[in-house]
C-alpha cells in the first residue's frame, strides 16, 4: 500500500523543499470529505500506479486509509517529472464521475493503404459506483480502413456504467495521409 504524509503548510517554500527531497505533491478530495493536502515519495507513487490492478487503489495518509483514483496530473515540461497529482476518493456505493482510458488493440488495415491512425479521445467520462468501475475500454481496431471511425456508441459498456460522452463523438479513426 502506498503511504504518504499530510502537508501542514501549503506555501511555495514548503512545496519546493518537499520536491527537492523527492516528494510528489498531491491533493486528495471527495464528496462529503474535507480536502487533504498530501505528499508521496515520487518513485513509490509511480510504482504503485503502474502495478495497480484496478483504476482505484488504496493509499494511507496520516492515519486514514483511502481508496483513490487519479483524476489529473501535471508534469514538468523540461524534465518530464511528475510534479503534482489530484486524487479523488472513490467512496463505495456512491456513484461518481470517472475518466476511463481507451486502449486500442491490433493494427488497422488502413495503415497499409496509406492511412494514419488518429485517437481523438484517450479517456472517456463515465458515471458509476467504484465497485463497477472498468479498468479501461479495450477497442479492437484491426478492421479499420481509411475513412473508418469508432464512435462512443460503438464501445461496449456495462449496464451499471453510464456513459457521459455523446454517442456521435469519434474516439479512434484512420484518416488519409497527406
Amino acid at each position: 500500500m502506498l503511504e504518504g504524509v499530510v502537508r501542514e503548510s501549503i506555501g511555495k517554500k514548503s512545496v519546493k523543499a518537499l520536491r527537492r527531497d523527492g516528494y510528489l505533491i498531491a491533493n486528495i478530495y471527495g464528496k462529503g470529505l474535507s480536502n487533504i493536502n498530501a505528499a508521496f515519495k515520487e518513485n513509490e507513487f509511480i510504482r504503485a500506479v503502474k502495478h495497480k490492478e484496478t483504476l482505484a487503489f488504496p493509499v494511507k495518509v496520516g492515519d486514514e486509509t483511502l481508496n483513490v483514483v487519479v483524476v489529473e496530473y501535471q508534469k514538468d515540461p523540461i524534465t518530464n517529472r511528475l510534479i503534482h497529482v489530484d486524487l479523488k476518493v472513490a467512496i463505495e456505493g456512491v456513484a461518481s464521475k470517472f475518466m476511463i482510458p481507451v486502449r486500442p488493440n491490433g493494427t488497422p488495415v488502413g495503415l497499409k493503404n496509406k492511412g494514419v491512425l488518429v485517437q481523438s479521445k484517450k479517456r472517456l467520462a463515465v458515471k458509476c459506483k467504484p465497485e463497477d468501475l472498468p479498468i479501461s475500454f479495450e477497442v479492437n481496431i484491426s478492421k479499420l480502413d481509411v475513412g473508418d471511425t469508432i464512435l462512443v456508441k460503438d464501445i461496449n459498456v456495462s449496464e451499471k456504467v453510464t456513459m457521459l460522452e455523446a454517442d456521435r463523438v469519434a474516439v479512434i479513426g484512420v484518416i488519409k495521409a497527406k
